[in-house]
């Protein structure tokens, strides 16, 4: 045999296809591939075969003929030979689930910014009534140790007026209560209107009675029951303390009745110098007589406005 051919169960691998390339394949013979023909070295065989199926030292079999491939459709046209996997038997039907959104169909998250206002919102209501708690404060407890610590002859300034309250089986509602220009004036006292801030009826204040003699009497009726009441003055002055003599029925206090300049209010502003002042009493059943003058020894530079009686607690 020539080298060009070593039998029919030669390798086909020995055969090698670019041998015309090469000097000594081309002095054997090999030639280049010719249309139609095999390659390479006279005699080699061009064989096709699937993998696995060649069996060396046999006879080999006739190649099956290729399937034809079926003729597409034409482009754009169905095809005839498709049909959908949904058509088949036992094939599944194809369903598209609808994705869930979120914040309004764009994609965003849930809305925080709503969630942030609340939050602010809860944070100053909270604010606001820790504010209100502090400003709504218990009164000073210098005013109670004072009222503790009065005695029937004591006098002390009040802020607010009486409430109403029941001692001696009446209220305060059932307790006397009159105006300046309704007062007994002896020693030169008069009534005047002539700056602002008295409560009286029709703004009307006892004035001149700073001078010795000068005073004013309450005759007070319908007392249902004896005992201690407290007896509340709203007086004026202008800028300075002042004082007088409290007489009940004929008995005057051992101490004066203080007229202080409580607060610190401007001198000779009179209608910012409005203050209220209190004293216990003790009453009688029936009529009584409360005077307040002007004596030796008193600073009794102010003005008169109204004379109201409550129980002794004030309250």
């Amino acid at each position: 045999m020539t080298s060009g051919n070593n039998g029919a169960n030669t390798p086909p691998e020995d055969d090698d296809p670019f041998g015309y390339l090469y000097a000594d394949g081309q002095a054997n013979g090999a030639q280049p591939p010719s249309g139609g023909g095999g390659y390479g070295y006279p005699g080699s065989v061009n064989r096709v075969r699937a993998v696995g199926q060649r069996q060396y030292g046999q006879q080999a079999a006739p190649a099956a003929p290729a399937p034809v491939p079926q003729q597409q459709g034409t482009y754009g046209q169905p095809n005839a030979h498709y049909a959908a996997p949904e058509t088949l038997p036992g094939g599944a039907t194809t369903v598209q689930q609808q994705q869930p959104s979120y914040g309004g169909g764009r994609g965003r998250g849930p809305n925080t910014k709503g969630l942030l206002i609340g939050a602010i919102a809860v944070v100053a209501a909270v604010v606001i009534g820790i504010s209100v708690a502090m400003l709504g404060g218990d009164d000073d407890p210098d005013d109670k140790n004072n009222d503790a610590a009065s005695t029937p002859t004591q006098s002390q300034s009040a802020d607010s007026k009486p409430s109403a309250s029941s001692s001696a089986g009446a209220s305060e509602e059932d307790l006397p209560k009159i105006d300046a220009k309704a007062l007994r004036l002896d020693g030169g006292a008069a009534t005047a209107s002539d700056f602002k801030g008295a409560e009286a009826d029709g703004g009307v204040y006892v004035t001149n009675f700073n001078q010795v003699g000068a005073k004013v009497t309450w005759s007070v009726s319908d007392i249902e029951k004896a005992g201690t009441y407290r007896l509340y003055v709203r007086y004026g002055v202008p800028g300075k303390d002042a004082n007088a003599t409290l007489v009940v029925n004929g008995t005057a206090n051992n101490q004066p009745l203080n007229m202080e300049n409580f607060g610190k209010t401007p001198e000779g502003d009179w209608e910012k110098g409005w203050k209220t002042t209190w004293a216990n009493v003790n009453l009688n059943k029936g009529t009584n007589t409360i005077e307040i003058a002007c004596n030796d020894g008193n600073q009794c530079e102010a003005v008169l406005d109204q004379l109201s009686l409550t129980t002794e607690s004030g309250n």
